[in-house]
């Protein structure tokens, strides 16, 4: 999706400021906390971090960011679809640390196809917990989905099914079962999971998360969002997942982090758009020495910021949104 870097000259129309703002909030974000908040004025939408909803473990804003650049990706794509290109400031004013990008309308350019389709798709992109369907990933699809991580900026990795993914599976098991000894991470995990009678629109729902969190053969360890309750209504009995992948930065500062949500969202929009889902392992990444430990184990190019794995699905069940006017920034 092409960045037009010479200043707009067109106003962002009032009439298109909520659709804009929910497009953004369809975006992928830890324990579905949406980080994130906007403010839209006569030339610009600019994306603020919402620290309150930052998690206590993610102590740099890690992934409150990666969140926040996943936001920042649907509304440059909400932002094609009025017929513009967008023009995207990262940090316009680093002093003020919440305010992350400013978003505001170039040039006229028709959206193109691929693009339409990414859209069409936004709906339906979720956080896949649940098990795969048989089968491989179209072909060609994986390729792409590399091309998309390297127009963002970052890369896709993918893990090799023997060695590279054994070595994962170590690595991500051993942090997990630390984790689970840590009270401060259980209380955060229960403050964001919620029962069947739940209607909040945030958090993660009970539909989307199994009663037992245990591995199953090609996958690897989901975070536990139950925590022996008996909550949770998602069954996981399933095929194995098709493919295991890493999304990289070159290094792990502020705006790489911004660049692996734009990444992680144009990745996961453009499998979904193919009916192909990822689950997303973001635990073993939480400490910067585990993630120094899989660039090295894995021989990787650049910095860990997602694990996903990704399977067929035939149906979805995206998780709540906040409306655009609770996101609001006055």
């Amino acid at each position: 999706m092409p960045e037009q870097a010479s200043r707009p000259t067109m106003p962002i129309p009032a009439d298109q400021v909520t659709y804009l703002i929910g497009t953004a909030a369809r975006a992928p974000s830890v324990h579905n906390t949406q980080p994130w908040r906007f403010r839209a004025g006569d030339g610009a939408i600019d994306l603020y971090a919402d620290p309150r909803r930052r998690l206590r473990v993610d102590k740099d804003g890690r992934e409150m960011l990666i969140s926040c650049g996943a936001a920042l990706f649907g509304l440059r794509l909400a932002v094609r679809s009025l017929g513009y290109l967008p023009v995207v400031e990262l940090f316009p004013d680093p002093p003020r640390l919440r305010l992350l990008a400013r978003v505001s309308l170039g040039e006229p350019a028709p959206m193109t196809a691929g693009e339409r389709q990414l859209l069409e798709a936004l709906p339906r992109r979720h956080t896949h917990r649940g098990p795969f369907a048989p089968g491989s990933v179209p072909a060609g699809l994986l390729a792409a989905l590399q091309h998309d991580a390297l127009a963002e900026g970052a890369t896709l990795a993918l893990i090799d099914r023997s060695l590279g993914y054994q070595r994962l599976a170590d690595i991500t098991s051993a942090a997990d079962r630390r984790q689970r000894r840590e009270g401060d991470v259980q209380e955060e995990i229960r403050h964001w999971s919620r029962d069947p009678d739940d209607r909040r629109r945030d958090g993660v729902p009970a539909a989307a998360f199994p009663t037992r969190g245990y591995p199953q053969p090609g996958r690897l360890m989901q975070r536990d969002f139950d925590l022996g309750r008996s909550l949770g209504l998602l069954q996981t009995e399933g095929p194995p997942a098709a493919v295991t992948a890493i999304l990289l930065t070159s290094v792990d500062h502020r705006a790489d982090w911004l660049r692996a949500g734009q990444a992680l969202q144009r990745v996961l929009t453009h499998a979904a758009s193919r009916w192909v889902f990822a689950s997303l392992h973001t635990q073993p990444l939480e400490n910067a020495s585990i993630r120094l430990l899989i660039r090295d184990r894995l021989s990787l190019p650049g910095a860990p910021q997602m694990i996903m794995q990704f399977g067929l699905a035939h149906s979805t069940r995206p998780t709540p949104r906040r409306s655009p006017a609770d996101l609001i920034e006055l």
